[in-house]
């Protein structure tokens, strides 16, 4: 299997502390890049998994999301909502080099449903 295909997507420094900046995908379908406290980059579709609410226009905290819409909390790192609630928005593998923020081509490319099932299922194997 060959190494992963990157993109570039923008700048670090581009993504707001505490924020994020959305990516558009092919399918109209935006990915949303996060900005926690530590720096740390993380990449969601930018879709609830309650109602589908914009992720990218919630309150970044600590290593989750609030979405805007009905405040459930999405933890960046796994996509997942934090209970009681329950549900999973796909992740995006990130990579960062010299300042830049980079995605992998064939998650930009692929079908929603082939992403949630990646994963959202994978994130529930390692949780169990």
């Amino acid at each position: 299997m060959s190494a992963p295909d990157w993109i570039t997507v923008c700048a670090v420094a581009d993504i707001p502390a505490l924020g994020a900046r959305r990516v558009r995908r092919p399918d109209g379908v935006d990915i949303a890049l996060f900005r926690a406290e530590s720096d740390r980059i993380y990449a969601l579709l930018d879709r609830c998994p309650h109602k589908g609410g914009p992720l990218s226009q919630g309150i970044v905290f600590g290593a989750s999301v609030a979405c805007p819409l009905h405040n459930w909390t999405i933890r960046l790192d796994d996509g997942h909502a934090q209970a009681p609630d329950e549900g999973c928005t796909p992740v995006f593998a990130v990579k960062l080099e010299d300042g830049q923020v980079y995605l992998r081509r064939d998650q930009l490319l692929a079908p929603i449903a082939a992403l949630k099932t990646a994963s959202c299922d994978a994130a529930c194997a390692d949780a169990a």
